[in-house]
């Protein structure tokens, strides 16, 4: 946590900042990949790991019973959710919500290469649930 409290600001900066860079070079009307392979570039470029479409198991009660791929995965703290609509809905935040409480990181940024650049931070509340996922490793099984 920052001095100010916020959780992983400084990254979360840095992350903004990028997105910003993709947006502006691009625009609106891309498919969610092709921001996504552009964003995992300018990340590597400031030096941060980035795992791209991360997968995750979904348990209940210690039953696996799902799986999803988080489309970005930064340093192995902030889970990273995006579109490219336009405008983003409270389904998407849900989304994002959900894949907080499923991975336990403690935040989530939803972000938005719309017809106008959109940005939602999110941090994993001390109200949610225990962890219920957990992100797989890259090796097959």
């Amino acid at each position: 946590m920052s001095a100010n409290g916020l959780i992983e600001k400084e990254l979360t900066e840095v992350v903004i900042g990028c997105f910003y860079k993709v947006y502006n070079y691009f625009g609106f009307g891309f498919l969610e990949k092709v921001y996504e392979n552009a964003l995992a570039i300018e990340l590597r470029k400031h030096g941060l790991t980035v795992v791209q479409q991360a997968p995750v198991d979904v348990f209940y009660e210690g039953e696996l019973v799902g799986d999803y791929f988080a489309d970005l995965i930064v340093n192995d703290c902030i889970i990273i959710e995006l579109k490219s609509a336009e405008e983003l809905i409270a389904r998407h935040d849900t989304q994002l919500l959900n894949y907080l409480k499923a991975t336990g990181k403690p935040v989530g940024l939803l972000l938005n290469f719309g017809p106008g650049p959109e940005i939602k931070r999110r941090v994993k509340t001390k109200s949610a649930k225990p962890r219920s996922a957990a992100p797989r490793s890259q090796n097959p099984r």
